[in-house]
């Protein structure tokens, strides 16, 4: 089992992401933010990218396993992510905005949740999450889809090819 197996964890990085963003976001955009907070490499693949370099320094390695799979990854996170905004939805975390577009965005007390979170592993990912929304948060969804067809890609330096 993984953390991203557990809804708990799932439910803390949307409200982390949506605490980075400050703005309401369409299901669309908080998924593959989320996912790419998550495995930011993925975005900043080039060696001189230089938010590569602050994410390493973070802690993220693209030769994690994790980073061999990114497509599989991705379609089993979409498929967490209805029924975690639900959960949160339901405690009151988040709040649904239907004008013109659904979108999600913190409330009150999903916002002081959001900034109670003070584990390492919270703190790296918000790191990546504001580095992942500042690069995308001007993009279309169609763009947004175009980017994420080439990101979902495994990298030629994934963790597979350093096993031979």
């Amino acid at each position: 089992m993984t953390p991203e197996d557990v809804s708990v964890f799932r439910q803390a990085r949307v409200l982390l992401v949506l605490q980075c963003a400050g703005e309401p976001l369409d299901v669309e955009h908080l998924g593959v933010y989320d996912f790419l907070a998550a495995h930011p490499l993925l975005l900043a693949r080039a060696e001189d990218d230089p938010d590569r370099t602050a994410l390493r320094l973070a802690g993220f390695d693209d030769r994690a396993v994790a980073y061999a799979s990114p497509a599989q990854r991705f379609v089993t996170a979409q498929l967490h992510l209805a029924g975690d905004l639900a959960a949160l939805v339901g405690r009151g975390l988040v709040q649904v905005t239907a004008t013109g577009r659904v979108t999600y965005q913190l409330t009150p007390e999903g916002a002081s949740m959001a900034a109670r979170f003070t584990a390492m592993y919270a703190q790296l990912y918000r790191t990546a999450a504001r580095i992942v929304i500042r690069r995308l948060r001007r993009l279309s969804t169609r763009r947004l889809r175009e980017g994420l067809r080439q990101w979902l890609l495994p990298a030629p330096s994934s963790a597979l090819k350093d096993l031979t």
